[in-house]
């Protein structure tokens, strides 16, 4: 397992992972800082969108705290040039890169099916169907590597794909087919695996007799496992094979260790299902906490932690306003690109709609 940062927060670059070291060598102190914000940003969003949702503001939320390293680690590893394909809990992938994160709770309301363009960010749309995005990525890969756009000795212009999801969804012949089709057509792409140890209630030892990294030897996708709870092995590994990648090496597979500290989503209970020694065994392992001693030990004082809690107390209020203040869309937008031609059936059923809301009198739309 690659590991630079001990969970006493310590730094050290073992002999046999002495390539992963370089790109660390390649960080500044303000990369540093830019992870650990972004980090506390994270989970400071992820704290509010639940209490969002359990005072009725959110059909659902996806929590993701504990896997704050594996996302923002990896999300910085990722070309500016490169396409990524998220599953549904990839919030702090989404912070790497630039999407508004009102757009996440707009979904996750029932506003409108994700609000950001891919073809602007690259960032792929929320995939709630588990396991698709990464037949998705797999086919986008397939394509860039038939367009030529890889393996050109241009490191900024040739461009890769990664594709994340958790350990649950490698039970899925989705996940199986894409690492056959992504090997055989020796497509630019990297299967980052969330590996947080549960499947909804499922856990990891249910699912495998081997570790998930070796799951896509058998197809000829090479891989290997992270220590997902730190952010500098996750940047480091992420960054080196999405260069491998588009260089033209062909696919390969990162295996994040890490823990889903809370629910799998707000509609389930884990103490059915997990001992509480478990969590404390993990909770012990912060990643947050883990990079906030190694910057300590850098000499960063007190004033930059006070600064980042104070930014995340108007994070959270920003989001709680801009969500309260939302409007349920126009009833019509629901049937506005169900065909690209104009459909009798369609306007049959928005007029149905129309007239049952009125039923209700002024209060419908509330």
């Amino acid at each position: 397992m690659v590991q630079l940062l001990s969970p006493a927060g310590d730094y050290a670059v073992p002999k046999e992972w002495a390539t992963y070291g370089k790109y660390i060598d390649r960080l500044s102190e303000a990369d540093f800082l830019k992870f650990y914000r972004d980090m506390a940003r994270m989970r400071r969003f992820d704290k509010e969108a639940e209490a969002l949702q359990r005072q009725g503001q959110l059909g659902l939320w996806i929590p993701a705290i504990g896997q704050e390293a594996a996302q923002i680690g990896s999300g910085y590893g990722v070309g500016h040039n490169d396409h990524i394909f998220p599953s549904y809990r990839e919030h702090g992938v989404a912070i790497t890169h630039g999407i508004d994160l009102m757009s996440i709770l707009k979904m996750l309301r029932g506003v409108n099916h994700g609000g950001w363009n891919p073809e602007e960010t690259r960032f792929h749309l929320y995939a709630i169907v588990l396991g698709s995005q990464v037949l998705h990525a797999t086919g986008y890969a397939m394509g860039v590597k038939m367009d030529g756009m890889v393996g050109n000795g241009d490191l900024e212009n040739d461009l890769a794909v990664i594709s994340y999801f958790g350990d649950g969804a490698t039970a899925e012949g989705d996940i199986s087919e894409s690492f056959l089709f992504a090997a055989i057509n020796h497509s630019p792409i990297v299967f980052f695996c969330q590996n947080n140890q549960w499947a909804i209630s499922s856990s990891v030892a249910s699912q495998t007799k081997v570790p998930l990294y070796q799951r896509g030897s058998g197809f000829g996708v090479p891989g290997i496992r992270i220590d997902g709870n730190d952010i500098l092995a996750s940047y480091a590994v992420t960054a080196k094979h999405m260069d491998d990648a588009r260089e033209g090496s062909g696919p390969f597979m990162i295996e994040a260790l890490t823990y889903r500290i809370g629910a799998h989503t707000t509609s389930d209970d884990p103490t059915k299902y997990r001992d509480s020694e478990e969590v404390e065994y993990w909770k012990a392992r912060d990643p947050l906490a883990r990079f906030e001693t190694f910057l300590r030990r850098q000499g960063i004082k007190q004033d930059f932690f006070d600064e980042v809690a104070e930014a995340g107390e108007k994070l959270s209020t920003e989001i709680r306003e801009a969500t309260f203040a939302l409007k349920n869309p126009p009833i019509e937008n629901m049937f506005k690109y169900v065909y690209s031609d104009k459909h009798p059936r369609i306007d049959e059923q928005l007029d149905w709609l129309r007239k049952y809301e009125a039923s209700f009198g002024e209060d419908a739309h509330s």
